[in-house]
C-alpha cells in the first residue's frame, strides 16, 4: 500500500457538516483537506429547515446574508389536527427553508481551491502505533496519514466506529419520512408559515421556500412495502397518496404534483440519548461531528443546524489552542489537537444530549399507538421542554 501525507487536518465527509467545518477553519486561517466519497459534491435530501440558531451559525461562517436571499422568511407556525381543532398558532424566531444544494454551494464556493478531494472513500481508520497519529485506509488501496482527523461522514460513519458507535448500534423509529418539493409555476397561495397537519398516525409538514416552490414532508408508520418502493418515486408517491386520505385537497394536490426527481423515502435512524452521556468522542487526535456524532430524528428540525454549530465550536477551540502555543498556524501537534477536541466535546455534549432527547421523545410519541404512552411522553416534554423554541434560542458563540 502507498502512504501519503496530504494535510495536517483531514475532514472525512463533504456534506453540510464537513464543508461547514472546513469553512469555519478557513475563516480562522487554518487549512484542511475534505475527503468526499462521491464523484461530486452532492446534497443528500431535498431541503433543510434552518431555525434562528442555525442562522446565527451561518452568519459566523459569513454566508448567512447570501443564503437569506434564496428563501423566504417563515412568519409563524400552525399545527392542525385534521377535522378537529387548531392546536398551535404562534410566531417563531427567524426560520427559513433552504434547498440543500444552495447551502452546499454557498459553503463550497467560499473554500480555497483544492480543499475538497472527491471520489475518495475512507474505509477505516486506525492510530499509528509509533506516532499515535491517525491513518486512513482508502478504497483506492492507499493509506493517508494526517495529524488530525474530523469525522463528518454522516449516519453510516466509518470514523464513528472508532468510538464504538457502529452502524449496527443505530436504532430505527417505526416512523418513516418522505420528503419532496412541489413547484407552482404561477405561484402558490400559501402563507409564509410552517404548517403541520396530523391525522391518525400520518403527519404532513409544509413550508414555502419561495413564492413558487414549497418543501413538504410526510411521516407515517413504516410498512412492509417500503423496502421495495424506496427507489421508485412513482411508487413512493402512490403510497403517500394512500396515507393522505382524509387530508385537505390542497395537501393531496401538493403531493400529486410533486417533482418526482426530488422525492425521497427514508428510514429514520438514530442514536439513543444515553449514548452521548459516557462517550468522550475523542481518541488521540480524532473526533467526530454532525450526524456521525449525533444522528437523531428530524422531529425538531435541528440536525443540520446542530452540525453547523459543531463546526463553529470545533474551529473556535482549534484556533484558541493554536494561538496559545504561540506557533505558526500550520504547526499542529498532538497536545494542541487533544486539548482543542476535549474542549469542543465538553462544550457540545449537553447541547447534543438535550436535542437528542427532545427529538427522541417526539419520535416515540409518533411511533406509539398507546394513548397512555403518549400522555406520559407529553407530560415529560411539558416538564423538560416547556418552551417550544428553547433549541432555537441557543447561540453557539462567535467563531
Amino acid at each position: 500500500m502507498d502512504r501519503t501525507v496530504d494535510a495536517d487536518i483531514v475532514i472525512v465527509g463533504g456534506g453540510i457538516c464537513g464543508l461547514a467545518t472546513a469553512l469555519a477553519l478557513h475563516r480562522k486561517r487554518i487549512s484542511s483537506l475534505v475527503l468526499e466519497r462521491s464523484e461530486n459534491l452532492r446534497a443528500t435530501g431535498a431541503a433543510i429547515i434552518v431555525q434562528a440558531n442555525g442562522w446565527r451559525a451561518l452568519d459566523q461562517l459569513g454566508i448567512g446574508s447570501t443564503l437569506r436571499q434564496t428563501a423566504v422568511q417563515i412568519q409563524g407556525m400552525e399545527h392542525v389536527i385534521v377535522n378537529l381543532i387548531l392546536l398551535i398558532n404562534r410566531v417563531i424566531q427567524e426560520c427559513r427553508c433552504l434547498k440543500r444544494l444552495d447551502l452546499i454551494k454557498a459553503m463550497a464556493d467560499n473554500l480555497p481551491a483544492g480543499t475538497v478531494r472527491t471520489n475518495c472513500q475512507v474505509l477505516s481508520i486506525e492510530l499509528d502505533p509509533v506516532t499515535q497519529y491517525p491513518q486512513l485506509m482508502l478504497s483506492s488501496g492507499s493509506i493517508l496519514q494526517a495529524k488530525v482527523v474530523i469525522g463528518c461522514d454522516g449516519v453510516n460513519s466509518a470514523i464513528a466506529n472508532m468510538f464504538g458507535l457502529h452502524q449496527t448500534k443505530l436504532l430505527l423509529f417505526s416512523t418513516t419520512v418522505a420528503r419532496g418539493f412541489t413547484n407552482y409555476s404561477n405561484g402558490h397561495q400559501f402563507a409564509s408559515e410552517f404548517v403541520v397537519m396530523s391525522r391518525c398516525q400520518a403527519q404532513l409538514g409544509r413550508i414555502p421556500v419561495s413564492d413558487k416552490l414549497v418543501y413538504w414532508f410526510v411521516t407515517r408508520p413504516r410498512t412492509s412495502q417500503d423496502s421495495t418502493i424506496w427507489k421508485d418515486p412513482v411508487l413512493i408517491r402512490q403510497s403517500l397518496m394512500e396515507s393522505m386520505k382524509g387530508f385537505p385537497e390542497e395537501a393531496v394536490d401538493m403531493i400529486r404534483n410533486c417533482k418526482l426527481s426530488l422525492l425521497h423515502l427514508t428510514e429514520l435512524k438514530y442514536r439513543p440519548p444515553w449514548d452521548f452521556v459516557y462517550n468522550n468522542f475523542r481518541k488521540g487526535t480524532v473526533t467526530i461531528a454532525g450526524d456521525a456524532m449525533h444522528a437523531t430524528g428530524p422531529f425538531i428540525a435541528q440536525g443540520g443546524s446542530a452540525s453547523i454549530e459543531d463546526a463553529i465550536v470545533l474551529a473556535r477551540c482549534m484556533a484558541q489552542n493554536l494561538h496559545n502555543t504561540k506557533k505558526a498556524q500550520t504547526e499542529i501537534n498532538f497536545a494542541v489537537a487533544e486539548e482543542a477536541f476535549d474542549q469542543y466535546v465538553k462544550e457540545r455534549k449537553m447541547r447534543i444530549f438535550w436535542l437528542s432527547l427532545h427529538s427522541f421523545l417526539v419520535g416515540k410519541k409518533l411511533d406509539t399507538k398507546s394513548s397512555i404512552v403518549k400522555f406520559i411522553i407529553l407530560a415529560i416534554m411539558a416538564v423538560l421542554f416547556r418552551d417550544p423554541d428553547w433549541h432555537s434560542r441557543y447561540h453557539c458563540g462567535n467563531l
